[in-house]
């Protein structure tokens, strides 16, 4: 079993969601934090999970932000099973980036 701690980077070109991640079959991921960072004016950001298992997304996190600052909107672990993804979308794509940081847990020997 290996534990491996990935980033995933949002530098949007679209209003229209953006998968950030999609847990491998063989394992499953525990999200830490979804920093966004907004330079300039207001934005809406909505993240959603997609579960697999059910063809469903669910909303998990909503922030309207006002920049220049920086949140994480992530207010605890979030947990995504084998292959569910995770999504970010934003009323608007300047001047806004995000930082997805999560433990990727694989059922498979990271040396084999």
């Amino acid at each position: 079993m290996a534990n491996i701690y990935k980033n995933s980077f949002y530098d949007p070109s679209t209003t229209d969601a953006v998968t950030l991640y999609t847990a491998p079959t063989n394992a499953n991921a525990i999200i830490q934090n979804i920093q966004i960072t907004n330079q300039s004016g207001s934005k809406v950001v909505t993240a959603r999970i997609t579960d697999n298992s059910a063809s469903t997304s669910y909303i998990v996190a909503h922030a309207a932000i006002t920049g220049p600052t920086i949140c994480n909107i992530a207010k605890g672990p979030i947990i995504l099973e084998e292959s569910d993804s995770i999504s970010l979308e934003s009323t608007d794509t300047s001047a806004i980036s995000a930082t997805l940081a999560l433990l990727e847990i694989s059922r498979e020997d990271q040396n084999g």
